[in-house]
């Protein structure tokens, strides 16, 4: 796969790929840390310089661990190494040890030849637009002033971050450590072979729920296909049925989404994640709620029950983080299973996601399928068209805002269209001259038909 710089940092195969494009080679590695390391001292002064490093579970994960703490340090960049970890305990770990930076070694739910560099700022959120744009400008200048032998970066590791991050999330408010223990709940975990396996068995510990875990050993070798989709979630759905226990609960290779399965094995659902953590917040802490544009309008619904506002941002993680820190919402997240709580931190967490759902289920005394039944049904399709080049991208997006203008529009990402039995989301890829083309409705027959339509009209603006 070719390299894909993104604005978290940097994304790619291991190794030279088989079609000669550009890959995530130790070249690649080299110029994107060094660069990163310039623009921290460009940022924060010749004063001493610290980075937060930790890592998935994948089977690069030591090799390209070791190569981005030598290159750090060659820089003159101190080092904080947390070795095994989760996206979001290195988030917390940047603010934890005042660090001016962090980076997560993690493909996250891509399939074991990835990896990536994660780049964060110094409150442990994913670095702006602006900021990314600055660091890609040092990689193509190239010129980087590593240190003398006077000034190198020193080494540490930290080993009780995650200990610390479980710790975090049960002192929350809203996190009811007595309900749950008294509620006796039983949870079976896919941990996908990555660091799921050594951080959710902890915050279980701590909240007294017994657990069954499938896929722990920390090997990168997934046992199957990475994103927790229900295609590939068969086994903990079989198992959580069998068993009778109360929840299925699923998370990527670096535990920043969580999926449940319900205690009859069905799929709660990836997008009723968020929904179902919001409905609990907003319960307890009025405030508005933030998803993404493509995001289920089930957070909308939630957030009418509770008479709060609701608002979306443009599709990443950076962007609902912003939108959300606009309007003060007290909880956000995206669609896919990611769940971002401020009161702990701004970042998507499994860790505290699982928390607050045994929580919600707990204090309320329900069934995981009672709690999914409390949301309204919908059904999302995606679709994808692609066009000549690129440069045909405005123009295709300007003709469907045109044919859509009768309805309510948003073009803060692309063209969204809400209809008053759905909407469609139409969105350019950063890397490919393709329109990603979502839609929801009640139905699947009803989104397909939102979808179909904009790829018609879309159909029709090639031919002009």
């Amino acid at each position: 796969m070719p390299l894909v710089v993104s604005v978290s940092g940097v994304r790619g195969t291991i190794g030279t790929a088989a079609d000669g494009s550009e890959s995530l080679t130790p070249q690649v590695l080299l110029n994107y840390v060094s660069a990163y390391a310039s623009w921290l001292k460009t940022s924060f002064g010749e004063s001493p310089i610290s980075v937060v490093i930790g890592r998935d579970g994948r089977i690069s994960g030591k090799l390209v661990q070791q190569f981005v703490g030598a290159t750090l340090n060659f820089m003159g960049v101190n080092v904080i190494d947390l070795d095994l970890s989760t996206t979001p305990t290195v988030e917390m770990a940047v603010v934890r040890h005042g660090a001016q930076g962090g980076i997560v070694l993690s493909a996250s739910h891509n399939p074991r030849e990835y990896n990536a560099l994660k780049l964060l700022n110094e409150r442990g959120e994913f670095i702006s637009a602006a900021d990314g744009e600055a660091i890609k400008q040092l990689v193509e200048e190239g010129k980087f002033n590593y240190a003398n032998v006077d000034d190198l970066g020193t080494y540490q590791r930290s080993i009780d971050d995650i200990d610390y991050h479980v710790q975090q999330v049960c002192d929350l408010a809203l996190v009811d450590v007595n309900d749950i223990r008294a509620e006796g709940l039983h949870v079976i975990v896919d941990c996908i072979n990555s660091t799921g396996a050594i951080s959710i068995p902890p915050l279980l510990d701590a909240l007294g729920v017994t657990y069954e875990l499938l896929f722990d050993e920390v090997t990168g070798d997934f046992a199957h296909e990475a994103e927790p989709l229900p295609k590939n979630l068969a086994v903990l759905a079989k198992a959580v049925g069998e068993s009778k226990a109360d929840l299925g609960i699923a998370v990527d290779p670096d535990v920043d989404r969580l999926v449940l399965v319900c205690e009859d094995g069905s799929m709660f659902g990836e997008e009723y994640t968020l929904a179902a953590v919001a409905d609990y917040v907003l319960r307890h802490t009025p405030g508005p709620a933030v998803s993404n544009l493509s995001s289920s309008r089930v957070l909308r619904d939630v957030c009418e029950r509770h008479k709060q506002a609701y608002a979306a941002g443009a599709v990443g993680e950076v962007h609902v983080v912003n939108k959300m820190r606009e309007i003060g919402a007290v909880i956000g997240g995206e669609g896919n299973g990611g769940i971002i709580y401020p009161e702990l931190h701004y970042g998507r967490d499994s860790i505290v996601g699982i928390a607050l759902v045994l929580s919600a289920l707990a204090t309320t005394n329900s069934k995981a399928t009672e709690l999914r039944a409390s949301f309204p049904d919908y059904t999302i399709v995606k679709e994808k068209m692609q066009l000549p080049n690129r440069d045909a991208v405005p123009r295709i997006l300007d003709h469907i805002a045109q044919a859509y203008q009768q309805h309510d529009l948003d073009r803060t990402d692309g063209v969204k269209v809400d209809f008053e039995k759905g909407w469609v989301h139409l969105r350019a890829s950063n890397t490919e001259p393709i329109v990603r083309v979502i839609a929801e409705s009640k139905s699947e027959a009803e989104a397909k038909s939102l979808a179909e339509e904009a790829m018609r009209v879309m159909a029709e603006a090639l031919e002009q």
